[in-house]
């Protein structure tokens, strides 16, 4: 059946229909098009146009779908920054204006499953403020704009300026109150009595001794202001690590900590925050998935991971069946083995390292483990939290 012609009823019914949204699952991504029912959407699938789509994507769909996700995300944002700016708004209604209009891409076509699992990834990115409320997810743009970072670093200094002035004020109206009381208290108190006479012809000997005053307590020395320079990362990285240092009085396991354990404890600290990352998986190691989006077949099974993608993503190797699966790392958890095997490090101070499972703590779901290569290699490290080390994967 030909088009309708230019004017008659049926391609003005035609035009209308076309300008309104249709249901998402008649759309095609890769071919960009819109069908309005589902024999046409079937019609579309069985097209040689689509298939050759289809032949494109099968051979670098990592690549597909990257885009794709890019573009959602770059929409998304940019609608939330123009929109709303910095303020608080529900993740929902952000998204309700984002499909309105027509030729938008739609989520079905990137890697996150859910407007939830987008919303995390916003959080974990620091890309934005996300909190869960009982109406559901909210979330605030951060504006990391040149502009604006400049004139927040211009209001931090001059707030930092104002209480050092003040500090500095207090401090020394504080010192002057001490001085007086000291003073006070070391003036012996006198008593006034009435003065008598008992004979008339006495010689009154007055002797006037003036307590002796320290030149400490008359003039005031002048208080001493460390000039202080705007900080800087290797300042603030010095002051951290005076901060966390343990002094010598400290104890662990009831003995003294020597200068060599104080020093590891501050390395550890270091460490601890420079590999502390909001991704986690590695290769080998085996992993349980607690999704049922996949199915009750994959649901609570046990996999090694074979592949890491994009940091968040990896491809794993069922162990009963030998199936191989596409996953979010936020569909996985890590697995704990038995007492005495081999576990990887995902997380914190010693990632990357393997070590040797101590004990269990399942009350504060924490381990203890004792590094078994490089050079802190027989380090034992007491708790360590679950989601932080995993089973390796040994055939």
């Amino acid at each position: 059946m030909g088009k309708a012609e230019v004017g008659t009823p049926k391609y003005l019914a035609n035009k209308m229909k076309s300008k309104g949204l249709q249901k998402l699952r008649w759309y095609c991504q890769m071919c960009q098009k819109q069908c309005r029912d589902e024999n046409g959407f079937k019609c579309h699938t069985q097209s040689e146009s689509h298939q050759r789509q289809l032949l494109l994507f099968a051979d670098n769909s990592g690549k597909y779908i990257h885009s794709f996700s890019k573009e959602f995300s770059d929409g998304f944002m940019e609608l939330l920054r123009r929109r709303f700016g910095t303020k608080r708004v529900s993740s929902n209604k952000v998204y309700q204006e984002y499909i309105s209009h027509k030729d938008h891409l739609h989520m079905n076509a990137t890697r996150w499953l859910t407007l939830s699992d987008y919303v995390k990834w916003l959080g974990r990115s620091g890309q934005c403020i996300v909190d869960e409320t009982e109406k559901g997810w909210f979330i605030a743009y951060i504006d990391r704009s040149p502009e604006v970072l400049e004139q927040q670093a211009k209001v931090a200094r001059k707030e930092k300026q104002d209480k050092d002035d003040e500090e500095r004020h207090m401090e020394f109206i504080n010192q002057q109150v001490e001085r007086n009381k000291k003073d006070g208290d070391s003036a012996k108190e006198v008593e006034l009595c009435e003065f008598k006479r008992e004979n008339d012809d006495e010689v009154v000997k007055l002797e006037i001794k003036a307590p002796k005053i320290k030149a400490e307590s008359i003039l005031l020395k002048p208080m001493k202001i460390e000039k202080r320079s705007v900080d800087d990362d290797d300042t603030r990285s010095v002051r951290s690590e005076k901060k966390y240092k343990p002094s010598s009085s400290q104890k662990d396991d009831g003995k003294k900590l020597s200068a060599l354990d104080e020093i590891i404890k501050i390395e550890e600290y270091k460490k601890e925050k420079a590999n502390r990352k909001d991704y986690w998986l590695s290769e080998g190691i085996v992993v349980k998935l607690i999704t049922k989006s996949l199915g009750d077949k994959y649901y609570k099974q046990k996999g090694v991971v074979v592949e890491v993608m994009e940091k968040y993503r990896a491809k794993i190797k069922l162990l009963e069946t030998g199936e191989k699966v596409k996953i979010d790392q936020s569909h996985v958890e890590t697995v704990i083995p038995a007492v005495g095997k081999i576990v990887c490090v995902l997380n914190g101070a010693y990632r990357g390292s393997k070590a040797t499972l101590l004990s269990l703590d399942q009350d504060n779901f924490c381990v203890t483990i004792e590094i078994a290569a490089g050079p802190l290699k027989g380090r034992v490290v007491k708790s360590v939290q679950y989601e932080d080390v995993s089973k390796l994967f040994q055939e």
